[in-house]
């Protein structure tokens, strides 16, 4: 079970070190500092946390605020699985992710190259396995099939 409201007890209305308070309670510095520092950064004092129960504080310190999405996000499951088919690339993908959506505001090619892991310059974000489908990549000579 978390310590939370021990760690702040301790800190808040006893005035303990970090030091003191891991000691007392089993748990590191970084334990007590990281939840000093939540509850600092939620302006949590001795009394709100006292008349919070458990459930609230956590919530309160642990969970960040969910912030309303402008863009549509792709199915990044669904581009892993396509990107594993042979001549499928990210390029087209996305390409298609935009026509898909082209009523509503998408992320940019270099967004969705960076967050599945892929680098956007790179050539295997450019054209993957070549195929007749892959433009722009006639410079880039296909590897041998490895049997």
């Amino acid at each position: 079970m978390r310590k939370i409201r021990d760690v702040l007890r301790l800190k808040l209305d006893a005035k303990l070190s970090h030091e003191q308070i891991a000691g007392a309670l089993g748990i590191s510095k970084g334990v007590v500092t990281k939840y000093v520092g939540l509850a600092a950064a939620a302006g949590l004092d001795w009394p709100a946390v006292q008349g919070a129960d458990e459930i609230t504080l956590e919530r309160r310190l642990l969970v960040a605020p969910q912030k309303p999405r402008n863009h549509v996000q792709p199915d990044y499951g669904r581009l892993h699985q396509e990107l594993r088919r042979k001549g499928m690339t990210l390029m087209l993908l996305w390409e298609e992710y935009r026509a898909e959506h082209a009523d509503r505001q998408t992320y940019a090619y270099s967004s969705s190259a960076t967050t599945i892991g892929v680098s956007p310059g790179s050539s295997s974000a450019r054209c993957g396995r070549f195929t007749a489908q892959a433009r722009s990549c006639s410079s880039i000579t296909p590897a041998p099939p490895s049997h």
